[in-house]
């Protein structure tokens, strides 16, 4: 069965998403960006890929699917990624929990 997990963009990106940027072993999520519905493994990554400037999500759209899991493929809402306390809820794979960092470059402030 071939694997259905999105594409995701980046550079140098190995199998489970890390790439140039970010590359522990618990860096392992990518994003769909908000303004071009393209998966891509960090805010650098697309800053240096894309034409255009990011967009967040925002709080009204938190229940889109918008975070990949890395590890099993699994798609989060942007809800569910915040809430998972850095685990993957079906796999259990350990995410960076320093990513919390970044979100305001993905999604608009609580």
């Amino acid at each position: 069965m071939p694997d259905s997990r999105p594409q995701v963009h980046g550079i140098d990106l190995d199998a489970q998403t890390r790439c140039a940027h970010y590359n522990s072993s618990i860096d392992i999520v990518a994003i769909k960006m908000k303004c071009c519905g393209i998966f891509y493994a960090c805010k650098d990554c697309h800053g240096a890929l894309a034409d255009h400037e990011i967009e967040v999500w925002p709080r009204s759209e938190w229940d889109e699917p918008a975070v990949l899991c890395g590890a099993c493929g699994e798609v989060l809402s942007v809800r569910e990624y915040m809430d998972c306390g850095n685990v993957c809820p079906k796999c259990g794979a350990g995410f960076n929990p320093g990513c919390r960092h970044h979100y305001r470059d993905y999604f608009e402030a609580e």
